[in-house]
């Protein structure tokens, strides 16, 4: 469960930053997470919540944009969206592996008081 990493490194930033601030409470964490990054949501909560224990993260909410998978096709100079490795044109046929969208994995802002 990769998950419990990537909270710790991301709530351990949180904190950081609320500290620089001189902030009391992390009220809210907001993350992009790609399709591709193999995170899995239900992981990703439950994670945060047991790593935010006795932090100034603890009871704060998480907010996740989840970035569906973006591929260019080269052939037809195409975006085109694909749900999983598959990356086929849908217009052309051709496989891509120019990868606009979807590896994402970032803590994008908190909210602190």
């Amino acid at each position: 469960m990769h998950e419990v990493g990537i909270m710790q490194n991301a709530v351990q930033m949180a904190v950081e930053q609320a500290k620089a601030q001189n902030a009391r409470k992390i009220h809210c964490l907001r993350m992009r997470v790609g399709q591709m990054s193999g995170v899995v949501p239900e992981a990703l909560e439950f994670a945060f919540e047991v790593v935010a224990r006795g932090t100034m993260a603890e009871g704060a909410k998480l907010e996740v944009e989840w970035v569906k998978t973006a591929v260019w096709c080269k052939r037809c100079q195409t975006e085109f969206e694909c749900e999983d490795y598959s990356a086929i044109c849908p217009i052309c046929g051709d496989w891509s592996s120019d990868w606009r969208r979807g590896r994402e994995l970032e803590l994008v802002s908190i909210e602190i008081s």
